[in-house]
């Protein structure tokens, strides 16, 4: 992929993209103006997740539900927001229909039933497997993992930034500006081996949320003059 980190992103697919994170975020782009597409296994399913952000966004959406490959296919950046279990599969189906384009992987190795215990794959991080298994051809960033479903709905106030890591600095601006026009901070965290913090950091989150009964616990950046 080019250094250059003016990329034109017009189509978001999320893959996976049914469920509360999925939804949360094709909610904050679709308010922003890009073209929304939520990906699943079965099209019924996409469809009816695309159907209820419209309805949230009170019908002033360009979101539409397709299957996976497709959504990966069309879009101009492909964000995955599938359970761990689900990673390597679906990376290795979509994987064709990566290249040349970023990969925003939002997952984060859970591992039931001890999910507030921080428990990192062989290859150190979710993102850093993602980037094992797309190869070359394919930037992958990591981001969102700390940042909850009504803290994306919300979209205005948020006391939570976002740490962004990936794989080159231009992909890692690129997704910074997604993460801004979601109504977010999003700050550089460094290369994607940095990612296994970040992910670990939900689990962490996880627990705080347990213990404190609350939903929305998250992280925010300070001592840096924050972007207005």
């Amino acid at each position: 992929m080019s250094d250059n980190p003016e990329v034109t992103i017009r189509v978001i697919a999320i893959l996976g993209g049914t469920g509360k994170e999925g939804k949360g975020l094709a909610f904050a782009w679709a308010k922003a103006g890009y073209k929304i597409l939520i990906g699943s296994r079965q099209v019924e399913k996409a469809q009816a997740a695309a159907d209820d952000v419209l309805q949230m966004t009170g019908g002033k959406a360009d979101i539409q539900g397709v299957t996976n490959t497709e959504a990966a296919e069309q879009a101009d950046i492909v964000v995955m927001t599938v359970p761990f279990a689900a990673h390597r599969t679906m990376l290795e189906s979509v994987k064709p229909n990566l290249a040349g384009k970023i990969l925003v992987d939002v997952t984060v190795p859970l591992v039931p039933p001890k999910v507030t215990k921080v428990q990192m794959p062989p290859a150190g991080s979710a993102a850093q497997e993602a980037k094992e298994i797309v190869g070359e051809a394919t930037e992958v960033v990591a981001a969102f993992q700390n940042i909850s479903y009504e803290n994306l709905l919300s979209g205005e106030d948020v006391e939570c930034d976002v740490l962004v890591t990936g794989s080159s600095k231009a992909a890692r601006e690129t997704v910074i500006k997604l993460v801004e026009d979601a109504g977010l901070i999003g700050w550089d965290a460094g290369p994607i081996e940095n990612s296994v913090v970040v992910e670990g950091l939900t689990s962490i989150l996880i627990g705080l949320n347990k213990k404190y009964g609350v939903e929305s616990s998250g992280i925010r950046i300070t001592g840096i003059p924050r972007r207005v």
